[in-house]
């Protein structure tokens, strides 16, 4: 039987609470004498986000983690972890309209990020949203305009690449 996150206790400890999908972990601070909160997504390896925690009223232990500091937490890991995730996109995925040879043409450069084999898509298409060409290019290919129009005026042969 396969636990889902309804089925998964919460664990609301002064230093470690758990739910929606996250993991709140107070942690000493090794850069100074104060506290940090790892916040770790289910199923990841590695905290999302880490940042400095407050300290308590005796101002050598941390303040207890509660339910109102657990949902910001969350809220602010989620928020930050979404804006990776988009800028990740865009720097895989790019696109953009030019004109060439008295057309509008759009090209769109889509890196596959490989630690073996990495590669890249250059692609065309008219204002129709008909694919003209579609060739291999290194991911370090850089797209910009001057060489989408290069490459629509060129009849859309294999870039040069330096």
């Amino acid at each position: 039987m396969t636990e889902t996150p309804e089925d998964t206790p919460k664990i609301q400890e002064p230093r470690l609470w758990t739910g929606d999908g996250w993991t709140a972990r107070v942690i000493k601070n090794e850069d100074d004498d104060g506290w940090a909160v790892a916040m770790v997504k289910d199923g990841e390896p590695e905290p999302a986000l880490v940042g400095p925690w407050t300290m308590g009223r005796d101002k050598k232990n941390p303040k207890p983690l509660d339910v109102n500091a657990f949902n910001t937490l969350v809220k602010t890991a989620s928020e930050f972890v979404r804006r990776h995730e988009q800028q990740l996109h865009a720097a895989l995925h790019q696109r953009m309209t030019v004109t060439a040879n008295a057309a509008r043409i759009t090209v769109s450069l889509d890196i596959v990020p490989d630690e073996d084999h990495p590669q890249a898509l250059l692609s065309a298409h008219d204002e129709s949203g008909e694919l003209l060409a579609t060739v291999k290019v290194p991911p370090s290919f850089k797209l910009n305009r001057a060489s989408a129009v290069a490459w629509a005026e060129s009849g859309f042969s294999r870039p040069a690449t330096r």
